[in-house]
């Protein structure tokens, strides 16, 4: 069976890739497990001629291909304006790879995975769709069209699932929309990741955050509650790991609080950096305010790494086993509380320490692929391919 993936993330030429193509994030991981259930995968996505961006990671797996395609134009309003022209501009890629393909992936929110989803659709194709932002939050009107459509589709050869979890399904309009974890770590990395923990003692204290630095995703109060910590941790630092818009702002305020050079903002880094950020911090500081299912939580989890994070999508029932606190209110000094009662008592920090280990050995990329397997198989009636 062949799958094309229709995805917005953007990608970049390697020549030391296998496929010639390479990106960033989670995404490489999971096209490489999910490229295992099929005979063929073409990913369409679109890519630049620009080399050795930091973080990059091959784009490749089992008869795995790229068929690049360009960037839409503008942005905003713009650049949905040109989606008619970029399609046209792109036709020969776009429904030559829809003709070749027995069934069809779109990662969505993005332009190209819509354009793939509905494609798809009109073609009567198999569809895979796999919203991977916060699927409780439709804030502009293309958020509320890709939820209306995953609603009303689901169901039938239409395999649509929502990024995130909960004690309750993702909608009650439609009980075929159903809830899928993100991951990007393997059964063998996940063995190797923890070291053998110990509490962290006075004066050191080293916390850290992992993902794209924009607003909302409250690496300023973790700043700010860095310098209500200081007085009983004077060591304490906060590691940031991930780039975004919002790095020039977090730097001012830290050097307002007074906490500059303990606030260490690293920007992009490659995988392997940073788990090896993770394996030499002590807690993992995560006081989002939207969610789907963050990757990074669990890869600090699987370091072993206790969390304090908000009550947002999936967050409370990740740290539900012990793993860490859940705040229902993330200001600066709950969240510095909740730190120093973690942080403060050594026989917490590790029952802590341990659970996170054991909730996130339940998430692998293994247990995602099984899970989508099954998904795939009984909505299409007929099997992929077997390892």
């Amino acid at each position: 069976m062949r799958l094309a993936v229709y995805s917005h993330k953007a990608c970049w030429r390697c020549a030391t890739s296998p496929t010639g193509f390479a990106t960033d994030g989670g995404f490489p991981m999971q096209m490489a497990a999910l490229s295992e259930l099929f005979d063929e995968t073409v990913l369409v996505v679109p890519c630049s001629d620009e080399h050795g961006k930091p973080g990059e990671r091959h784009l490749q797996g089992r008869n795995l291909a790229v068929c690049p395609v360009g960037y839409p134009r503008g942005v905003g309003f713009a650049r949905k304006c040109d989606m008619v022209g970029w399609t046209a501009r792109n036709s020969k890629a776009l429904f030559g790879t829809l003709r070749w393909a027995d069934a069809v992936h779109a990662p969505i929110p993005g332009d190209v995975g819509t354009i793939g989803m509905l494609l798809a659709w009109a073609a009567r194709k198999p569809l895979f769709v796999r919203h991977c932002g916060n699927w409780m939050a439709q804030r502009t009107l293309a958020e509320r069209l890709w939820r209306w459509f995953m609603e009303r589709q689901a169901g039938g050869r239409n395999v649509m699932m929502a990024t995130g979890g909960a004690e309750t399904s993702p909608t009650v309009r439609n009980s075929h929309v159903q809830w899928v974890f993100a991951t990007s770590l393997r059964e063998e990395e996940m063995a190797t990741l923890a070291p053998q923990r110990r509490a962290p003692r006075p004066p050191v204290l080293r916390l850290v955050t992992v993902g794209r630095q924009e607003s909302g995703k409250g690496t300023d109060i973790a700043v700010k509650a860095l310098a209500l910590l200081r007085r009983q941790w004077p060591s304490v630092t906060l590691q940031v790991l991930g780039s975004g818009s919002q790095l020039g702002v977090l730097r001012e305020l830290a050097e307002a609080a007074g906490v500059g050079p303990a606030v260490l903002l690293r920007g992009s880094v490659s995988h392997e950096a940073v788990m090896q950020g993770l394996r030499e911090s002590d807690v993992f500081t995560f006081p989002t305010a939207s969610e789907g299912f963050p990757k990074a939580v669990l890869e600090a989890m699987a370091a072993g790494l206790p969390v304090v994070t908000s009550r947002v999508s999936v967050l409370p029932h990740l740290v539900s086993r012990g793993g860490g606190i859940a705040l229902s209110d993330c200001t600066p000094e709950a969240v510095a509380q909740a730190l120093l009662d973690i942080a403060g008592d050594e026989e917490r920090y590790l029952a802590a320490s341990t659970a996170a280990r054991d909730t996130a050995a339940v998430y692998t990329l293994e247990a995602w692929q099984a899970y989508l397997r099954k998904a795939m198989e009984e909505a299409w009636q007929r099997p992929l391919r077997q390892a």
